[in-house]
């Protein structure tokens, strides 16, 4: 078999060239080029949400209505320190037999009007607690969700702890902070932490108001005597006022928290649903 290259001598190699043109480099022409490398394909599937499936919805609209029926609960508090500072007056009057004047009658006139405003505080901060509550967990369970898109990984309970966590005892005494602190901590600009001071400063009043709360000293009901009464109205002012501050402190958590989910969703990828 003649050489595949110069065709004249004998081939005398394995890739079937004599032993001149086997000598010689390889032209351009016959070289073959390297394979380029195959780049595997990126995966198309959809990122693995720990807690289920999550996506990015406005919290603005919600927060907003928040802050509106935190306000409302702050006003039935006011009245509800009014109705309390009217009662403690009264059962004053009763402790030190002060009728002053008008006498006896002028008295009880006084005490029945007290009571009624006493009773009327009670039905408006009832009222006023239980619809704020239901505006508040639907926006607490959205920031979650939201929270969730922008971190999977960095919750550690369950997203039904996001509503229960509030209703079961004992556990509902720490649970929904922790909650909060982890959305905190998600919904934050990246790269950095948002303090928690205002987180823990709402939570201690939370507390505070929750074991001084007229469920815990009956709103006096169980009292018989001017003085026992006057010590249960004056532990309720307590709560009232606690709760007055814890209020005041949950707008700015909501308020703030939104604007952090706001704005981290505009400068991340994707669109926010309505």
């Amino acid at each position: 078999m003649s050489c595949k290259r110069c065709h004249v001598y004998k081939a005398s190699t394995p890739a079937g060239l004599c032993s001149g043109c086997a000598a010689e480099p390889v032209p351009m022409a016959e070289s073959v080029p390297a394979p380029a490398p195959v780049a595997e394909p990126a995966p198309t599937g959809p990122v693995v949400q720990p807690h289920g499936p999550a996506w990015l919805r406005s919290p603005v609209g919600l927060g907003k209505a928040v802050a509106v029926m935190l306000g409302v609960v702050i006003a039935a508090d006011l009245f509800a320190v009014y109705a309390g500072l009217t009662m403690y007056d009264v059962m004053g009057s009763l402790e030190d037999d002060g009728l002053g004047f008008g006498g006896y009658n002028a008295l009880m006139r006084r005490a029945d009007h007290a009571d009624t405003l006493y009773a009327a505080a009670g039905v408006a901060q009832t009222a006023t607690f239980v619809a704020t509550a239901v505006f508040y967990l639907v926006w607490f369970l959205r920031v979650r969700v939201n929270a969730e898109v922008f971190n999977p990984f960095g919750h550690t309970m369950k997203r039904g702890w996001a509503g229960w966590g509030w209703f079961v005892p004992v556990v509902s005494l720490w649970f929904p902070r922790r909650i909060m602190l982890q959305i905190w901590d998600a919904s934050s600009s990246a790269g950095t932490r948002a303090s928690h001071a205002l987180v823990n400063a709402w939570w201690a009043l939370w507390l505070v108001a929750l074991f001084t709360s007229r469920a815990e000293f009956g709103a006096y009901d169980g009292a018989d005597t001017a003085e026992a009464i006057r010590s249960d109205v004056a532990q309720v002012l307590v709560s009232d006022v606690a709760d007055i501050a814890a209020a005041v402190l949950a707008i700015l958590v909501v308020l703030r928290l939104t604007r952090m989910q706001h704005e981290k969703a505009q400068r991340g990828p994707g669109t926010m649903g309505v």
